[in-house]
Protein backbone atom coordinates (compact mmCIF):
# COMPACT_ATOMS: atom_id res chain seq x y z
CA UNK A 1 0.00 0.00 0.00
CA UNK A 2 0.94 3.56 -0.83
CA UNK A 3 0.99 5.93 2.48
CA UNK A 4 1.48 9.89 1.94
CA UNK A 5 1.08 11.70 4.72
CA UNK A 6 -0.12 15.15 4.23
CA UNK A 7 1.16 17.28 6.98
CA UNK A 8 -1.18 20.10 7.09
CA UNK A 9 -2.43 21.95 9.74
CA UNK A 10 -4.32 18.83 9.87
CA UNK A 11 -2.16 16.01 8.94
CA UNK A 12 -3.86 13.22 7.27
CA UNK A 13 -3.06 10.25 5.41
CA UNK A 14 -3.57 9.02 1.21
CA UNK A 15 -3.60 5.85 1.25
CA UNK A 16 -3.91 4.23 -2.82
CA UNK A 17 -3.94 0.09 -3.22
CA UNK A 18 -6.65 -1.89 -5.03
CA UNK A 19 -9.44 -3.61 -3.12
CA UNK A 20 -9.20 -0.87 0.04
CA UNK A 21 -13.00 0.29 -0.63
CA UNK A 22 -13.73 -3.03 0.56
CA UNK A 23 -12.20 -1.75 3.52
CA UNK A 24 -13.37 2.03 3.95
CA UNK A 25 -15.01 0.75 7.53
CA UNK A 26 -11.68 -0.62 8.84
CA UNK A 27 -9.33 1.94 7.28
CA UNK A 28 -12.17 4.66 8.35
CA UNK A 29 -11.57 3.61 12.02
CA UNK A 30 -8.29 3.94 12.71
CA UNK A 31 -8.70 7.85 12.41
CA UNK A 32 -12.57 8.22 14.03
CA UNK A 33 -14.14 6.52 16.42
CA UNK A 34 -16.87 3.92 15.63
CA UNK A 35 -20.27 4.72 16.37
CA UNK A 36 -20.68 8.00 14.68
CA UNK A 37 -22.94 8.15 11.90
CA UNK A 38 -21.43 8.63 8.46
CA UNK A 39 -23.58 10.91 5.88
CA UNK A 40 -21.87 9.33 2.24
CA UNK A 41 -22.71 11.91 -0.49
CA UNK A 42 -22.42 10.63 -4.07
CA UNK A 43 -23.83 11.13 -7.15
CA UNK A 44 -26.15 9.01 -10.01
CA UNK A 45 -22.96 6.89 -11.59
CA UNK A 46 -21.08 6.32 -8.61
CA UNK A 47 -23.62 5.39 -5.81
CA UNK A 48 -25.28 2.58 -7.97
CA UNK A 49 -21.74 1.07 -8.77
CA UNK A 50 -20.05 1.50 -5.28
CA UNK A 51 -22.48 2.90 -2.71
CA UNK A 52 -23.78 -0.36 -1.14
CA UNK A 53 -20.32 -1.32 -1.03
CA UNK A 54 -19.24 1.46 0.88
CA UNK A 55 -22.19 1.46 3.48
CA UNK A 56 -21.85 -2.14 4.23
CA UNK A 57 -17.73 -1.30 4.96
CA UNK A 58 -18.56 1.33 7.28
CA UNK A 59 -21.36 -0.50 8.63
CA UNK A 60 -19.42 -3.57 9.72
CA UNK A 61 -16.98 -1.33 11.35
CA UNK A 62 -19.75 -0.49 13.76
CA UNK A 63 -20.68 3.28 12.10
CA UNK A 64 -24.55 3.97 11.19
CA UNK A 65 -24.82 5.47 7.59
CA UNK A 66 -27.09 7.27 5.51
CA UNK A 67 -26.85 8.61 2.17
CA UNK A 68 -27.31 11.19 -0.06
CA UNK A 69 -27.39 11.42 -4.19
CA UNK A 70 -27.14 14.11 -6.51
CA UNK A 71 -28.06 14.34 -10.30
CA UNK A 72 -24.03 13.72 -12.03
CA UNK A 73 -21.99 16.37 -13.40
CA UNK A 74 -20.58 19.51 -13.51
CA UNK A 75 -24.02 21.34 -13.28
CA UNK A 76 -25.11 20.30 -9.90
CA UNK A 77 -22.14 21.80 -8.75
CA UNK A 78 -24.20 24.44 -7.56
CA UNK A 79 -24.83 26.26 -3.92
CA UNK A 80 -28.11 24.91 -4.29
CA UNK A 81 -27.17 21.31 -4.06
CA UNK A 82 -24.76 22.47 -1.45
CA UNK A 83 -27.64 23.68 0.47
CA UNK A 84 -29.87 20.30 0.13
CA UNK A 85 -27.31 17.95 0.94
CA UNK A 86 -26.54 20.27 3.91
CA UNK A 87 -30.35 20.45 5.36
CA UNK A 88 -30.33 16.63 4.84
CA UNK A 89 -27.71 16.47 7.15
CA UNK A 90 -29.36 18.55 9.98
CA UNK A 91 -32.31 16.37 8.77
CA UNK A 92 -30.73 13.44 9.59
CA UNK A 93 -30.13 14.12 12.98
CA UNK A 94 -26.00 14.34 12.53
CA UNK A 95 -24.12 16.29 15.42
CA UNK A 96 -20.68 17.77 15.67
CA UNK A 97 -19.24 13.96 16.48
CA UNK A 98 -20.18 12.73 13.00
CA UNK A 99 -18.91 12.87 9.55
CA UNK A 100 -19.82 13.56 5.82
CA UNK A 101 -18.40 10.53 3.25
CA UNK A 102 -17.41 11.97 -0.26
CA UNK A 103 -17.76 8.96 -2.68
CA UNK A 104 -17.11 9.97 -6.38
CA UNK A 105 -14.92 12.29 -8.54
CA UNK A 106 -14.25 15.99 -7.75
CA UNK A 107 -17.64 17.60 -8.00
CA UNK A 108 -18.63 14.95 -5.21
CA UNK A 109 -15.35 15.74 -3.23
CA UNK A 110 -15.42 19.27 -3.37
CA UNK A 111 -18.96 19.48 -2.56
CA UNK A 112 -18.70 16.83 0.36
CA UNK A 113 -15.93 18.86 2.15
CA UNK A 114 -17.41 22.19 1.54
CA UNK A 115 -20.58 20.92 3.40
CA UNK A 116 -18.64 19.22 6.16
CA UNK A 117 -16.49 22.15 6.88
CA UNK A 118 -20.25 24.93 6.88
CA UNK A 119 -22.33 21.99 8.62
CA UNK A 120 -22.19 23.02 12.07
CA UNK A 121 -19.23 25.02 11.61
CA UNK A 122 -17.66 22.09 10.98
CA UNK A 123 -17.72 18.11 10.94
CA UNK A 124 -15.09 15.84 9.40
CA UNK A 125 -14.84 14.32 6.40
CA UNK A 126 -13.40 11.19 4.51
CA UNK A 127 -12.45 11.68 0.79
CA UNK A 128 -12.83 7.96 -1.28
CA UNK A 129 -12.39 9.67 -4.85
CA UNK A 130 -14.23 7.32 -7.59
CA UNK A 131 -12.43 9.64 -10.65
CA UNK A 132 -8.29 9.53 -12.11
CA UNK A 133 -8.77 12.82 -11.66
CA UNK A 134 -10.13 13.34 -8.00
CA UNK A 135 -7.27 10.52 -6.98
CA UNK A 136 -4.35 12.71 -7.96
CA UNK A 137 -5.59 15.90 -7.63
CA UNK A 138 -8.87 17.21 -6.52
CA UNK A 139 -9.31 14.85 -3.46
CA UNK A 140 -5.72 16.06 -1.86
CA UNK A 141 -4.78 19.25 -0.61
CA UNK A 142 -8.37 20.89 0.92
CA UNK A 143 -10.03 22.61 -1.79
CA UNK A 144 -13.50 22.61 -1.03
CA UNK A 145 -15.86 24.57 -3.26
CA UNK A 146 -19.09 25.35 -5.52
CA UNK A 147 -19.52 27.11 -8.91
CA UNK A 148 -21.81 30.66 -9.12
CA UNK A 149 -23.23 31.86 -12.54
CA UNK A 150 -19.91 34.16 -12.47
CA UNK A 151 -17.50 31.59 -12.37
CA UNK A 152 -16.27 28.26 -11.29
CA UNK A 153 -14.76 27.50 -7.63
CA UNK A 154 -15.93 30.85 -6.98
CA UNK A 155 -17.96 30.08 -3.61
CA UNK A 156 -15.14 27.77 -1.20
CA UNK A 157 -13.13 27.10 1.63
CA UNK A 158 -9.45 25.42 2.61
CA UNK A 159 -10.98 22.56 4.80
CA UNK A 160 -8.36 19.06 4.87
CA UNK A 161 -10.26 16.02 5.34
CA UNK A 162 -9.72 13.42 7.84
CA UNK A 163 -8.74 10.80 5.18
CA UNK A 164 -8.45 10.18 1.42
CA UNK A 165 -8.88 6.38 0.46
CA UNK A 166 -7.84 5.24 -3.08
CA UNK A 167 -8.82 2.38 -4.48
CA UNK A 168 -7.45 2.18 -7.90
CA UNK A 169 -9.48 -0.75 -8.75
CA UNK A 170 -13.03 1.68 -9.22
CA UNK A 171 -11.59 3.02 -12.03
CA UNK A 172 -12.02 0.52 -14.39
CA UNK A 173 -15.58 1.56 -14.71
CA UNK A 174 -14.90 4.75 -15.63
CA UNK A 175 -16.15 6.14 -19.41
CA UNK A 176 -12.95 6.34 -21.54
CA UNK A 177 -13.09 10.13 -21.75
CA UNK A 178 -13.56 10.50 -17.84
CA UNK A 179 -10.09 8.53 -17.96
CA UNK A 180 -8.30 10.48 -20.10
CA UNK A 181 -9.51 13.59 -18.88
CA UNK A 182 -7.94 12.54 -15.48
CA UNK A 183 -4.48 11.82 -17.08
CA UNK A 184 -4.58 15.49 -18.10
CA UNK A 185 -4.24 16.49 -14.36
CA UNK A 186 -0.99 13.63 -14.83
CA UNK A 187 0.28 15.47 -17.27
CA UNK A 188 0.25 18.46 -15.89
CA UNK A 189 2.22 17.29 -12.81
CA UNK A 190 5.12 16.54 -15.15
CA UNK A 191 5.07 19.93 -17.13
CA UNK A 192 5.47 21.07 -14.25
CA UNK A 193 8.10 19.48 -11.88
CA UNK A 194 8.40 15.70 -12.83
CA UNK A 195 10.06 14.54 -16.67
CA UNK A 196 10.46 11.63 -15.64
CA UNK A 197 6.73 11.15 -15.02
CA UNK A 198 6.48 12.74 -18.25
CA UNK A 199 8.56 9.84 -20.39
CA UNK A 200 6.27 7.04 -18.51
CA UNK A 201 3.18 8.58 -19.77
CA UNK A 202 4.85 7.92 -22.92
CA UNK A 203 5.21 4.38 -22.82
CA UNK A 204 2.90 1.57 -22.81
CA UNK A 205 3.36 -0.26 -19.49
CA UNK A 206 2.13 2.09 -16.64
CA UNK A 207 1.04 1.17 -13.05
CA UNK A 208 -1.52 3.39 -12.56
CA UNK A 209 -1.38 3.14 -8.81
CA UNK A 210 2.13 3.98 -8.86
CA UNK A 211 1.10 7.10 -11.27
CA UNK A 212 -0.98 8.22 -8.51
CA UNK A 213 1.47 7.75 -5.58
CA UNK A 214 3.73 9.88 -8.01
CA UNK A 215 1.33 12.52 -8.64
CA UNK A 216 -0.41 12.91 -4.89
CA UNK A 217 3.59 12.67 -3.23
CA UNK A 218 4.18 15.77 -5.52
CA UNK A 219 1.20 17.32 -3.98
CA UNK A 220 1.86 17.01 -0.76
CA UNK A 221 5.45 18.16 -0.88
CA UNK A 222 3.39 21.54 -2.00
CA UNK A 223 0.19 21.85 -0.26
CA UNK A 224 2.83 20.55 3.31
CA UNK A 225 4.59 24.39 2.26
CA UNK A 226 1.65 26.53 0.97
CA UNK A 227 -1.71 25.14 2.24
CA UNK A 228 -3.54 28.15 1.42
CA UNK A 229 -2.48 28.71 -2.00
CA UNK A 230 -0.47 31.97 -1.29
CA UNK A 231 2.52 31.21 -3.20
CA UNK A 232 4.35 28.25 -4.39
CA UNK A 233 1.00 25.94 -4.33
CA UNK A 234 0.01 28.27 -7.38
CA UNK A 235 2.35 26.17 -9.64
CA UNK A 236 -0.68 23.48 -9.30
CA UNK A 237 -2.81 25.49 -11.62
CA UNK A 238 -0.87 24.86 -14.48
CA UNK A 239 -3.47 24.97 -17.65
CA UNK A 240 -6.08 25.90 -15.05
CA UNK A 241 -6.57 29.49 -15.98
CA UNK A 242 -7.30 29.08 -19.28
CA UNK A 243 -8.70 26.08 -19.10
CA UNK A 244 -11.56 27.20 -16.42
CA UNK A 245 -12.30 30.12 -18.70
CA UNK A 246 -12.82 27.42 -21.82
CA UNK A 247 -15.21 25.29 -19.17
CA UNK A 248 -17.11 28.42 -18.37
CA UNK A 249 -18.20 29.53 -21.59
CA UNK A 250 -18.88 26.25 -23.32
CA UNK A 251 -21.48 26.32 -20.72
CA UNK A 252 -19.36 22.83 -18.74
CA UNK A 253 -20.34 20.82 -21.60
CA UNK A 254 -16.80 20.11 -21.53
CA UNK A 255 -14.88 18.06 -18.99
CA UNK A 256 -12.62 19.52 -16.50
CA UNK A 257 -9.71 18.01 -17.60
CA UNK A 258 -10.35 18.34 -21.20
CA UNK A 259 -10.02 22.65 -20.36
CA UNK A 260 -6.96 22.01 -18.51
CA UNK A 261 -5.77 20.33 -21.56
CA UNK A 262 -6.88 22.95 -23.73
CA UNK A 263 -4.99 25.65 -21.15
CA UNK A 264 -1.61 23.71 -21.20
CA UNK A 265 -1.30 23.71 -24.66
CA UNK A 266 -2.10 27.21 -25.41
CA UNK A 267 -0.07 28.40 -22.48
CA UNK A 268 2.76 25.74 -23.73
CA UNK A 269 2.69 27.24 -27.36
CA UNK A 270 1.96 30.86 -26.35
CA UNK A 271 5.64 30.87 -24.10
CA UNK A 272 7.22 28.84 -27.03
CA UNK A 273 6.49 31.35 -29.74
CA UNK A 274 7.42 34.67 -26.92
CA UNK A 275 10.67 33.06 -26.36
CA UNK A 276 10.07 31.91 -22.78
CA UNK A 277 10.61 28.43 -23.06
CA UNK A 278 11.94 25.80 -25.76
CA UNK A 279 9.73 24.46 -28.44
CA UNK A 280 11.12 20.93 -26.74
CA UNK A 281 8.13 21.34 -24.36
CA UNK A 282 5.62 21.82 -26.88
CA UNK A 283 7.29 18.72 -28.80
CA UNK A 284 6.21 16.82 -25.57
CA UNK A 285 2.92 18.19 -24.48
CA UNK A 286 1.41 17.57 -28.06
CA UNK A 287 1.75 13.81 -27.98
CA UNK A 288 0.75 12.92 -24.66
CA UNK A 289 -2.40 14.73 -25.15
CA UNK A 290 -2.94 13.34 -28.74
CA UNK A 291 -2.45 10.09 -26.60
CA UNK A 292 -5.39 10.35 -24.26
CA UNK A 293 -7.52 11.77 -26.81
CA UNK A 294 -7.32 15.21 -24.86
CA UNK A 295 -8.04 18.62 -27.22
CA UNK A 296 -5.72 20.92 -27.66
CA UNK A 297 -6.91 24.06 -29.00
CA UNK A 298 -10.51 25.92 -28.51
CA UNK A 299 -12.28 28.69 -31.28
CA UNK A 300 -13.32 30.77 -28.37
CA UNK A 301 -12.71 34.36 -28.71
CA UNK A 302 -9.63 35.70 -27.20
CA UNK A 303 -11.59 38.38 -25.90
CA UNK A 304 -13.90 36.58 -24.25
CA UNK A 305 -11.44 34.04 -22.79
CA UNK A 306 -9.78 37.16 -21.15
CA UNK A 307 -12.97 38.38 -19.67
CA UNK A 308 -13.62 34.94 -18.23
CA UNK A 309 -9.88 34.84 -16.58
CA UNK A 310 -10.98 38.16 -14.88
CA UNK A 311 -13.49 36.02 -12.69
CA UNK A 312 -11.01 33.69 -11.96
CA UNK A 313 -10.55 32.45 -8.04
CA UNK A 314 -7.09 32.82 -8.68
CA UNK A 315 -7.09 37.14 -9.53
CA UNK A 316 -5.56 39.40 -6.91
CA UNK A 317 -6.88 43.45 -8.05
CA UNK A 318 -5.82 44.18 -11.40
CA UNK A 319 -3.08 41.34 -11.66
CA UNK A 320 -2.79 37.08 -11.89
CA UNK A 321 -0.18 34.94 -11.62
CA UNK A 322 0.30 32.63 -14.80
CA UNK A 323 2.27 29.63 -14.57
CA UNK A 324 4.88 29.58 -17.53
CA UNK A 325 6.64 26.30 -18.61
CA UNK A 326 10.11 26.84 -18.78
CA UNK A 327 11.68 23.83 -19.62
CA UNK A 328 10.67 20.51 -19.91
CA UNK A 329 9.26 19.27 -16.86
CA UNK A 330 9.58 22.53 -14.86
CA UNK A 331 7.82 25.76 -14.99
CA UNK A 332 7.51 29.12 -13.35
CA UNK A 333 5.43 31.71 -11.78
CA UNK A 334 4.99 34.94 -13.55
CA UNK A 335 2.80 37.86 -12.02
CA UNK A 336 1.18 39.37 -15.14
CA UNK A 337 -1.74 41.57 -15.78
CA UNK A 338 -4.55 40.84 -18.11
CA UNK A 339 -2.82 42.62 -21.55
CA UNK A 340 0.03 39.90 -20.95
CA UNK A 341 -2.16 36.87 -20.92
CA UNK A 342 -4.29 38.08 -23.93
CA UNK A 343 -0.76 38.17 -25.69
CA UNK A 344 0.10 34.57 -24.73
CA UNK A 345 -3.78 33.24 -25.70
CA UNK A 346 -3.16 34.99 -29.00
CA UNK A 347 0.76 33.67 -29.44
CA UNK A 348 -0.94 29.90 -28.36
CA UNK A 349 -4.22 29.40 -30.28
CA UNK A 350 -2.50 27.46 -33.38
CA UNK A 351 -0.17 24.65 -33.64
CA UNK A 352 3.12 25.29 -34.53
Amino acid sequence: MHRITVNTSVPYDVLIERGLLARLGELTARVLAPGRTAAILSDSNVWPLYGDAAAQSLKDAGFTTCHYVFPAGESSKTPETLVSFVEFLAESGLTRSDFVVALGGGVTGDMGGLAASLYQRGIDCVQVPTSLLAMVDSSVGGKTAVDLPQGKNLMGTFTQPRLVVCDPDVLRTLKPEVYNEGMAEVIKYGMFGNRKLLQQLSEDETDIADIIAVCVEMKRVVVDEDEKENGARQILNFGHTIGHAVERLSHFSIYHGEGVAIGMAVMTRGCVRLGCCPRECDEILEPLLARYHLPNQTDLPTDDLVAACQADKKRRGSRITLIEPDAPGSCTLVPSDFNDLRVIIDAGRDAL
